[in-house]
């Protein structure tokens, strides 16, 4: 799965690679986490746009999003039945730029984050689709999911889905919406191939989402790890021992 995600690379790095009209200005995001406004790519007209929305997707048909379930990631295998995500694979498609994300992989009976990036250190687009909710007061939202797949060898180690990353070569099919077929996209919704990413154990620091800062990309070795296990450890309280009857000297032993 992808539950946080890191945006570095600058502003107009990204507008060369992804190729959308508008001129974004926007800090680097080093912990961006579900329910936060996150860039999306999308055709419109023939041209590319930028836009702003809430990662957690929403269908259409929902009626009270209070009672519903936040739809951070979409399944590859099974995107194109499910009812949350049909009509937006074939309809509305967008790419998401980031430099990496984080994953968590259990060790020793806790959860160590680690940094997963491209190897060559590019900047990468994760597959997705998107909605526009639109409230019963005429209110509209935009809301993403990332579309993930089974993990490849490598990157199985650490969990067992990865997000979806599309080629800039493919930017074009997968962005394309004219027509209703999905053929041409299915070759594209398969897991990074062995050796293409690479990972780093690094702070549990990325667990609070208040942290964003660039330390949490910072490689940890094994003794700041275990430091931080120790710290994770519950506090002992020290027992309080009842005051016993005052010492007279006879030193007895009850």
């Amino acid at each position: 799965m992808c539950g946080r995600f890191v945006i570095t690379s600058a502003p107009a790095a990204l507008r060369q690679l992804f190729g959308y009209v508008e001129q974004p200005n926007f800090p680097p995001r080093y912990n961006v986490a579900p329910t936060q406004p996150i860039p999306v790519v999308w055709i419109e007209n023939g041209a590319r746009h930028f836009r702003l929305m809430r990662w957690g997707l929403l269908p259409g048909w929902v009626k009270d999003p209070k009672g519903f379930t936040l739809l951070i990631n979409a399944r590859s295998e099974t995107v194109l039945e499910k009812p949350a995500f049909k009509r937006a694979i074939r309809r509305r498609r967008g790419l998401i730029p980031a430099d990496g994300y984080y994953e968590w992989k259990m060790e020793d009976g806790r959860k160590q984050p680690f940094f997963i990036h491209r190897a060559d250190g590019a900047p990468l687009g994760f597959a997705a689709v998107f909605e526009t909710w639109v409230g019963p007061n005429g209110e509209e939202l935009d809301t993403v999911a990332i579309v993930t797949a089974a993990a490849g060898e490598d990157l199985a180690v650490l969990h067992d889905r990865v997000p979806v990353t599309i080629s800039p070569r493919d930017f074009e099919r997968w962005l394309d919406i004219r027509g209703d077929e999905v053929d041409a996209i299915l070759p594209l919704m398969t897991a990074p191939r062995i050796g293409e990413f690479a990972w780093h154990p690094v702070s549990t620091r990325v667990n609070r989402v208040a942290n964003d800062d660039d330390q949490l990309l910072l490689p940890i070795g094994a003794e700041e790890m275990a430091a931080e296990a120790e710290a994770a450890k519950p506090k002992k309280m020290a027992r309080k021992v009842a005051a016993g009857p005052a010492d007279d000297g006879q030193g007895s032993l009850f």
